[in-house]
């Protein structure tokens, strides 16, 4: 199959999400859907296409002043193991440098698959905190739990919320669904 990289354009959109999803659904980020893509500014947005315009793998990173950081990052599950993920981001990394940026990040959860490139792309792993998820349809007890004061008449739902990775042992065992975040980073 033959790729081509390129600069995002808003003709993108509609395939662009539609990688992110599903790119994302094997994941911990299954839930992150967005309605529209979120704008880079000031930043990088690359998309790869396949033979058919279809967008198959995306990157984008922001910048702000000696730091790049990877917002979003995704390779359609159909086209992963192609290098597609090296190859944007060794443009990213050529990019960033060339705009001053002295070090290139991203956060990310705790799937192994993601860790692992990561790590094999030259990221040491850093800062760590907790994703914590409080939803009713996994346990109705679990929003109110997870919050001090509800407002009269308001039922929580869902409830999503940062923790300290002190509180990681406590906090898994009072809701189903804890991740680590955890920010990797690399000298560019």
């Amino acid at each position: 199959m033959n790729y081509v990289m390129r600069e995002y354009t808003p003709a993108d959109e509609t395939s662009w999400l539609r990688c992110r999803v599903l790119a994302f659904l094997d994941t911990s980020f299954y839930d992150a859907v967005v309605p529209s893509k979120p704008a880079v500014t000031p930043g990088l947005e690359l998309v790869v296409v396949d033979e058919t315009g279809a967008v198959v793998a995306l990157m984008d990173t922001g910048i702000e002043g000696e730091l790049a950081t990877i917002d979003t990052v995704a390779v359609h599950p159909d086209h992963r193991r192609r290098g597609l993920g090296r190859q944007l981001l060794e443009r990213t990394c050529a990019w960033a440098s060339s705009t001053g940026a002295i070090a290139l990040d991203a956060w990310t959860r705790d799937d192994a698959d993601t860790l692992a490139w990561y790590r094999s792309m030259g990221f040491a792993e850093s800062d760590h905190y907790l994703h914590v998820y409080a939803f009713y349809y996994t346990d109705p007890t679990e929003p109110a739990r997870a919050i001090a004061e509800a407002r009269p008449g308001l039922r929580p739902m869902l409830v999503f919320g940062h923790a300290p990775l002190a509180d990681e042992e406590r906090l898994r065992s009072e809701f189903a669904r804890v991740h680590v975040d955890r920010r990797f980073a690399m000298p560019i």
